[in-house]
């Protein structure tokens, strides 16, 4: 494949313009290779990841002590995780609310909205005085914040994504699949480096004055930059032109769960449930339990955690070869069957010192990162070219809400209460959802 590939697989040409400079112009920037997407891919995927595992960083260092002091530090951490949930059952709201928004106002307007409140939101956490401060309207406002980074990412889908699909090569779409999944290590290595810099080198005291609020300072920047950065990418002429020509536009939420293409939004969000639960136990959760009942440094952990990040990343590239030589439901399926042999030993990895919970993080992440490279979109292509955008949207949301939003909340509250063996149980239902899902799901075979 060389990089002047059309986005059309027909090599269509670009549509007349009026004007002769236009017509030049689009002559020149009408052959856009799917790489040149994948880079508007990865920017809002980092954006997006490197802003969620700071709330969830924070959720465990940072929010028991100054939003529910009243508590003891497991029911603190608890609560906080209850709050970082809310994004994710919001998130399925944005995307329907988003949707007619573009629909009746343009996808420009669509995501400058969502700058807008993605943008305040953060902005909201970083400036927001706690319980300390002003009681218990601290809480009330954060809750309205996290739901509020929730309906905001639902309203960031550009339909990139799904554009990048559709383009790739036949016999390469395992490795563009997994391009957008790097902004998960990216982003998780950034907020960790970040996190592990300031509670290293600030009093503990002043971490929780002040030091945590800049890596929210840091998460608006980037966000807002990364959005302006999609939003100049969708508004060019000839990504707008290809998106129209493949039909990736909204259509009704309604019009689509009573079409025979409803079905497909619960076999895709379980066909990644292996690897949503996973993300979760190997990141979140597990910072809460050392925090808790560890002796270990919480900044050498993070810096484990970074270097987990780095193997997933490693992971998630290796899942693209894989995918293109064996199939993605194959791989989908085996490392769905690998993490449930995982879960078998993560009690006693936990459980073992910190050398056992050094290896759980290592060796999950890599696991993650073989399979999170091919769960996103796994049976988009089941949707009709009229339903894709909207369809594939619902999917990531129901992935996320259905697997990875109240892993932390369950994990911690069921170990801490009845022993480190249900994270087991908890990893091993994602696996089974995994193959159940696959199982159901036969036109993956195509991928």
């Amino acid at each position: 494949m060389t990089t002047t590939s059309s986005l059309s697989p027909q090599g269509a040409q670009p549509v007349p313009h009026t004007s002769v400079n236009d017509a030049r112009e689009g002559d020149e920037h009408s052959h856009i290779a799917p790489g040149e997407i994948a880079v508007g891919v990865v920017i809002g995927r980092a954006s997006e990841y490197f802003d969620f595992f700071v709330y969830g960083i924070a959720s465990v260092l940072v929010f028991p002590a100054v939003f529910f002091p009243f508590e003891p530090r497991l029911e603190g951490t608890l609560y906080a995780f209850v709050v970082f949930s809310f994004a994710f059952i919001a998130r399925p709201f944005g995307t329907v609310i988003s949707m007619m928004i573009q629909r009746r106002f343009g996808r420009e307007a669509k995501l400058t909205i969502a700058l807008f409140l993605l943008g305040t939101s953060t902005a909201g956490i970083a400036f927001l005085p706690g319980y300390a401060s002003i009681g218990f309207s601290a809480i009330v406002l954060l809750s309205v914040f996290r739901f509020a980074q929730g309906l905001a990412l639902g309203g960031s889908w550009d339909g990139l994504p799904s554009l990048l699909a559709l383009n790739a090569p036949q016999n390469r779409r395992g490795w563009y699949a997994m391009l957008g999944q790097l902004g998960a290590p990216l982003g998780f290595f950034v907020a960790s480096a970040l996190f592990a810099f300031l509670y290293a080198n600030l009093s503990h005291k002043d971490f929780l004055d002040w030091g945590w609020r800049y890596t929210f300072y840091v998460a608006f920047a980037i966000n807002v930059v990364a959005l302006f950065a999609r939003l100049r990418l969708v508004a060019a002429d000839e990504y707008s032109r290809q998106l129209e020509e493949r039909e990736l536009e909204p259509t009704s939420v309604v019009e689509l769960i009573r079409s025979s293409q409803g079905t497909n939004l619960l076999i895709g969000a379980f066909a990644a449930l292996a690897s949503y639960a996973l993300f979760h136990l190997i990141t979140v959760f597990p910072l809460s339990w050392i925090t808790l009942y560890s002796d270990q440094s919480i900044t050498e952990f993070l810096v484990v955690q970074m270097i987990g990040a780095v193997l997933g990343a490693g992971g998630i590239v290796a899942s693209g070869l894989i995918a293109d030589r064996v199939g993605r439901r194959f791989t989908l399926g085996g490392l769905a069957a690998l993490i449930a042999v995982f879960s078998g030993f993560a009690p006693t990895l936990l459980d073992g010192g910190n050398i056992g919970q050094d290896i759980f993080i290592l060796l999950g992440f890599v696991l993650l990162g073989l399979s999170y490279g091919q769960a996103a979109g796994a049976v988009n292509s089941n949707f009709a070219p009229k339903y894709r955008y909207t369809g594939a949207a619902l999917t990531a949301d129901l992935a996320w809400l259905i697997g990875a939003a109240f892993a932390p909340l369950v994990a911690l509250g069921l170990s801490a209460n009845f022993g480190l063996a249900y994270v087991s149980v908890y990893l091993l239902s994602g696996a089974a959802g995994t193959l159940a899902a696959l199982g159901l799901n036969r036109a993956l075979v195509r991928d």
